[in-house]
């Protein structure tokens, strides 16, 4: 898990207004309801065995939803698919 201080975040991100919660800019990529629920407990920092627990399903469900999350997002890791998510508005802070 990384964390970064909001000054550390805003010089990573590009300064982009807020927009309504999409879930993808490219037709056909967008993030199901399950995957935006399970994406915001991974960018809290939640590890795949607590969102299993917490959304009743196997750790293999969780790491398919997760590698279909990076996938949508074109995201090499998961701190990379939570800037992405910030600069699309998928995640509030």
């Amino acid at each position: 898990m990384v964390v970064l201080s909001p000054a550390d975040l805003q010089a990573i991100l590009p300064a982009s207004p807020r927009t309504g919660r999409t879930a993808s800019s490219a037709p056909g990529e967008a993030l199901t309801p399950r995957e935006l629920e399970l994406f915001a407990m991974l960018a809290e920092g939640a590890g795949n065995k607590a969102i299993a627990w917490k959304l009743g399903i196997s750790e293999h469900t969780v790491k398919l939803h997760v590698a279909s999350i990076m996938s949508k997002l074109n995201a090499s890791s998961r701190t990379e698919a939570v800037a992405i998510g910030i600069r699309r508005g998928l995640i509030l802070l």
